[in-house]
């Protein structure tokens, strides 16, 4: 695997899951191959100044994008159908997870409830994480931290009702 970074210009377009309509970049052939192909799951993206961790999405027919929902395109500063200058770079470390400021103080407060969240995969974490902070109203994401860290110190799986 290459540890440079690969700078391309592209155009942000719709796409993604037909369910989850969202803005997509395609990321050329040669540069997604020759940070690491296939098995590259992770990248660090600078768009506009801004670094991004993203994952590297496989598109139907054998290329790879990268997914931005409306609320990142927004503090990015970017439109559909802008042509950006991106910078790609594996992501060091790609299991981290970024926590809300909610969910990290909840944890503080439930130890064991941390170490059941850390016992997940980076991407379960990460829809773990993302579940508390996507919430708009701070108190919604207190209300979501707080269940999410009763059911992981309970030993119950974060998602599913049981």
């Amino acid at each position: 695997m290459s540890s440079s970074t690969l700078s391309f210009r592209a155009t942000l377009e719709p796409g993604g899951p037909s369910f989850m309509p969202t803005q997509i970049i395609v990321v050329p052939a040669e540069v997604w191959l020759a940070l690491g192909g296939k098995g590259l799951k992770r990248v660090v993206a600078t768009i506009r100044g801004q670094a991004l961790r993203l994952g590297l999405l496989p598109l139907e027919g054998g290329g790879r994008y990268l997914m931005l929902n409306k609320d990142l395109c927004r503090a990015v500063g970017i439109e559909l159908g802008q042509e950006l200058d991106v910078e790609l770079a594996l992501d060091p470390n790609p299991d981290h997870v970024d926590l809300p400021d909610e969910l990290a103080e909840a944890f503080a407060a439930w130890p064991e409830a941390e170490t059941a969240f850390n016992s997940y995969s980076g991407a379960h974490r990460r829809a773990m994480a993302y579940r508390v902070a996507e919430a708009r109203q701070p108190e919604t994401r207190i209300r979501r931290a707080v269940a999410l860290v009763e059911r992981l110190g309970r030993g119950l799986h974060p998602f599913r009702s049981e």
